[in-house]
């Protein structure tokens, strides 16, 4: 594996697509699991009320703590380790108004500037007159395999690179249907494609995002006739975090999870 390449499609913070080569199947596989199921980070687990005078029961609360994302740093912390945060809230001072006072994400407070929410405008609860809201809370460190609520990974798959090679054109009469395609296409065959309406042509090999075109293959190659392959040991991820970690942590980490696993195969295969 030590050959194999990888090319961003379109990269940010939190979302990011990008195509691995000459990898097998098995090992796409293995990437997208450990990245749902082996990268740790920080969630609310434990709670601690002093008081709570709102329309809500505790456990929900609990329930929508458990659902802020958290960062999580790369290095200092273990898995299992636990971070205080703390949210303390109260409604309008005026009994006889009809507001309301909104308890955001960004109203904990952390005991460690590390481990925040993610996110500061995340609604927790409204309270109304006289009402509050006082509570501890431990977020752990923990994995996906674990819970649900550790998965920094909200959104993670892959797909066949695919190859779309212009072979003739269409027949003067034949009925020019949609065809739908989508994900990342390989353009072959430059110098007898048509780019559409921008007038240029693609170079060999281009990578090319299918809603550039509205998925839509008669849009990219007016006329043409087309095929479509799949490129073999080649995969185009398409991930997506909850802002615990950024895509590159996120895929990093999990990286370094298969790795520490076939290490620990490989010493125990030995002795």
């Amino acid at each position: 594996m030590s050959d194999y390449e990888v090319e961003f499609v379109d990269r940010g913070d939190r979302e990011a697509r990008f195509l691995v080569r000459n990898i097998t199947p098995a090992f796409a596989n293995g990437i997208r699991r450990a990245m749902i199921a082996d990268v740790p980070t920080f969630s609310v687990d434990e709670l601690r009320v002093v008081e709570n005078s709102s329309v809500m029961f505790d456990e929900q609360i609990a329930l929508r703590l458990g659902l802020v994302p958290l960062t999580t740093p790369l290095d200092g912390f273990e898995a299992g380790d636990t971070v205080t945060l703390s949210l303390d809230v109260q409604g309008p001072e005026r009994e006889s108004t009809m507001e309301t006072v909104t308890a955001y994400s960004g109203d904990i407070v952390t005991s460690d500037d590390l481990v925040r929410p993610a996110d500061e405008n995340i609604p927790i609860i409204d309270l109304k007159p006289g009402q509050r809201l006082e509570l501890d809370a431990d977020a752990v460190l923990d994995r996906g395999h674990e819970h649900a609520k550790h998965q920094g990974g909200v959104a993670v798959g892959y797909r066949h690179l695919q190859t779309v090679e212009v072979v003739g054109d269409r027949g003067e009469f034949e009925d020019e249907e949609s065809d739908i395609l989508r994900g990342v296409i390989e353009e072959r065959e430059a110098s007898r494609a048509s780019a559409g309406s921008s007038g240029e042509e693609p170079r060999d090999g281009e990578l090319v995002a299918t809603e550039a075109f509205d998925n839509d293959l008669t849009d990219r190659y007016p006329g043409k006739e087309l095929e479509v392959h799949d490129v073999e040991n080649a995969f185009v991820f398409h991930v997506e975090t909850d802002g615990s970690l950024s895509v590159d942590e996120l895929v990093l980490r999990a990286v370094d999870s298969l790795r520490d696993r076939a290490d620990e195969l490989r010493d125990a295969v030995q002795l």
